[in-house]
């Protein structure tokens, strides 16, 4: 018997779930969850109503921790709050080959190069900053690993093509530059590879330095200024406490707490961030305006009834300045974010005009944001979405015509992207499963005829790049994948098909099998940031949405 009250079984772990679950989350997410006798969730409505319920109790956002902020804390700010835990976490997280995050080095380089800088750097300090209760020969021992395969990876002889992820370029060639720093004495360099060779971060500290305004879109990685950063009189925090939406950013500015007496809303803010999750801390941080509009959609696509509270509406329209939203606090606002954050006032018959996505707008296709490098398809499937939705639900008025040629202009511009199989990719996510949802979805509801084929191509892919468990994944099968694969599949009507209803039936038995941990804050990283990260309640979306769409269009 279990020691839930004498339930036997799978019904009892579930229950333990749920109380753990409860006990981490405030019963914000899995209150009034009811089980079958087997202790399949099965009111996949009631736990989405707590989700959306728990977005205004946490407003900042719920993100994982991650590696990389976590270890620019430890060297920026060996003062802060839960500096042992943030320690014990750069060491309970290293991987069995030495690398952080991932076992591809283009993924685990930043997150590697932040981790054993941060170690070397604490080996330095005495204590009460240094090792601070953990045994320095552990730290020596990861650092060591840590030296060993970043010397393998950067070797001089080949260019290591990190991924699209913000900053990165920069950030690689400081840190590369700090841990050489610690080695100067050791006789032992990193080399640097080939394209990272720091030559815009000179020009941040030298802008810094003179006092002028960086771009905002740079605050977010403000530590690549080191010294220049600090105290940088014409950078100053949100009235969240941070800069840049990054604690890493925010302790960078702040420097020396004990001299730093302007800065009391930056002390606090990191604070609460190494509070919330006992010292480590996420890369982005407040993300409330991505985190709603996300959630909101996902539940709504797939037919979930919500009620959302009218603040929540409230606060989203006033998310939507001139330029469009941002997704949180200290982040420059940027077409993705202020797309969803339409499209999710839209679902919830509270349309706004998405006139102010035209400033986005190129020759070709919507960027993110003004001076874009890349091209984002997703973004682009959000502006679809957007100006599809608000045609279909209000006519257009006058501007009837324009958002029709929008809507084919990029419907055109996303059928074109679409890879040979039959899949989409993108840079805001390491898994082409979240880019194919987004674009499949957009195109079967607002593309119209001509994106059809686009669409079952997108259908045929996910059917046959299913794994034998029925899951769905880039690198091994997740949840999250799978509850996008499972949304392509329902969503779009390729279900119809034998084949395809064969595919969903099997995702969606995997998908239960797996829903108490998925519920759980325990989903690998796929989003890219300045290393990858889970933002926790939008993929708990995702997945309940599969869910609830598995059991009405597949098991019914």
């Amino acid at each position: 018997m279990s020691r839930t009250g004498g339930v036997p079984g799978a019904a009892g772990r579930f229950q333990q779930w749920l109380l753990r679950a409860r006990r981490l989350l405030g019963n914000t997410v899995t209150a009034g969850v009811r089980t079958a006798g087997d202790g399949r969730l099965v009111d996949f409505t009631v736990a989405a109503r707590h989700l959306v319920g728990g977005l205004m109790e946490r407003p900042t956002g719920r993100v994982s921790a991650s590696v990389y902020e976590t270890g620019r804390l430890v060297t920026l700010a060996p003062w802060l709050t839960g500096h042992t835990e943030r320690l014990r976490f750069l060491l309970e997280t290293q991987r069995p080959d030495g690398a952080w995050v991932s076992p591809l080095p283009a993924y685990a380089l930043i997150p590697t190069l932040s981790a054993t800088e941060a170690l070397l750097s604490t080996l330095r300090k005495p204590d009460p900053h240094g090792h601070a209760g953990v045994p320095r020969a552990e730290s020596e021992k990861a650092a060591g690993r840590g030296l060993a395969i970043l010397s393998r990876w950067l070797d001089g002889t080949h260019a290591l093509e990190l991924p699209d992820m913000p900053a990165a370029e920069h950030i690689a060639p400081v840190l590369i530059n700090m841990i050489n720093q610690h080695l100067r004495h050791e006789g032992v360099r990193l080399q640097s590879s080939p394209g990272l060779d720091g030559s815009t971060v000179e020009k941040v500290q030298a802008l810094l330095a003179r006092g002028g305004q960086v771009p905002q879109k740079f605050l977010h990685a403000l530590e690549i200024a080191q010294e220049a950063a600090r105290g940088a009189p014409s950078v100053r925090p949100e009235p969240t406490g941070s800069v840049g939406a990054s604690p890493a950013a925010t302790a960078a500015w702040l420097g020396d707490h004990e001299s730093a007496d302007w800065g009391g809303s930056a002390r606090r803010f990191l604070e609460s961030a190494a509070r919330r999750d006992g010292g480590p801390v996420p890369t982005a941080i407040p993300i409330a305006n991505f985190e709603r509009a996300w959630v909101l959609s996902w539940l709504a696509s797939a037919g979930i009834e919500l009620a959302v509270p009218p603040e929540m509406i409230s606060e989203l329209r006033s998310a939507l300045g001139p330029n469009g939203a941002s997704a949180g606090a200290g982040l420059p606002a940027d077409a993705d974010t202020s797309a969803g954050v339409l499209y999710a006032l839209s679902l919830h018959g509270a349309p706004q005009s998405p006139d102010l996505l035209w400033a986005y707008e190129t020759e070709t296709h919507f960027c993110t944001w003004q001076g874009e490098n890349g091209r984002s398809v997703t973004t682009n499937a959000h502006v679809l979405e957007a100006f599809g939705h608000h045609l279909q639900s209000t006519g257009g008025g006058e501007s009837a015509g324009r958002y029709q040629a929008t809507v084919a202009k990029v419907s055109s511009w996303l059928c074109a992207q679409q890879g040979d199989d039959g899949g989409w990719r993108d840079r805001w996510h390491a898994s082409p499963y979240y880019a194919t949802v987004c674009a499949a979805l957009a195109l079967h509801r607002f593309g119209g005829a001509a994106s059809a084929p686009a669409v079952e191509r997108a259908v045929r892919w996910v059917v046959g790049t299913q794994r034998p468990d029925g899951s769905w994944g880039r690198w091994g099968g997740t949840a999250e994948e799978t509850a996008y694969a499972l949304q392509v599949l329902v969503l779009t009507g390729g279900g119809a098909s034998e084949e395809t209803a064969r595919a969903a039936t099997r995702g969606g038995g995997y998908l239960r099998s797996v829903a108490e941990s998925a519920m759980e804050a325990n989903n690998p990283p796929l989003w890219h940031d300045k290393d990858l990260y889970c933002p926790i309640a939008v993929v708990r979306a995702a997945v309940l949405a599969a869910l609830h769409l598995t059991r009405r269009n597949v098991l019914a």
